[in-house]
């Protein structure tokens, strides 16, 4: 009988993967952050688990999401800082801005419609869930403004098979 047993990737390329999918959010993260702010019709929507190790939600937004939630950075953001590990933003959520620190580890998805864009980054616990990156419509619609800054808080399951 021959051994089935999977070889060892001893290169540990899904990791180098994941950090290398993880450098490209930082950098359109660093972008976003720069004095000139997204360019064109770049958004970003970043879902992430929201009780994940080092992540910071507001409490009011944490108790009406306590598994995950999906954040739309376009319209108004602030202080905005990139780090190695992750982000903090502070975003306006119904006239009551919060700051929210998401690391990269807690990500589960980072799409930008305008370019039709996305990743998805598989957990331990989602196993079971497709490996691929979400879809993104053809044609994102255009989002008017909101009044007064605020921030959108968006379900990514259109775009799920």
């Amino acid at each position: 009988m021959t051994d089935q047993t999977p070889p060892v990737d001893e290169m540990d390329y899904e990791t180098m993967t994941h950090e290398a999918l993880r450098t490209v959010i930082r950098d359109g993260l660093l972008r976003a952050a720069s004095p000139a702010g997204l360019p064109g019709a770049h958004h970003f929507y970043i879902t992430f688990k929201t009780r994940a190790a080092d992540v910071s939600v507001p409490p009011d937004i944490l108790a009406k999401y306590p598994d995950e939630m999906t954040v739309v950075i376009q319209h108004w953001f602030e202080n905005l800082t990139v780090t190695h590990e992750g982000f903090a933003i502070a975003l306006n959520f119904g006239n009551s801005p919060g700051t929210m620190v998401i690391l990269f580890d807690a990500m589960r998805t980072f799409v930008d419609p305008s370019v039709e864009f996305g990743l998805r980054f598989e957990t331990q616990d989602s196993e079971d869930e497709a490996e691929e990156a979400p879809e993104v419509p053809e044609a994102a619609p255009a989002e008017a403004p909101l009044p007064s800054g605020g921030a959108e808080v968006v379900s990514l399951d259109k775009w799920r098979k």
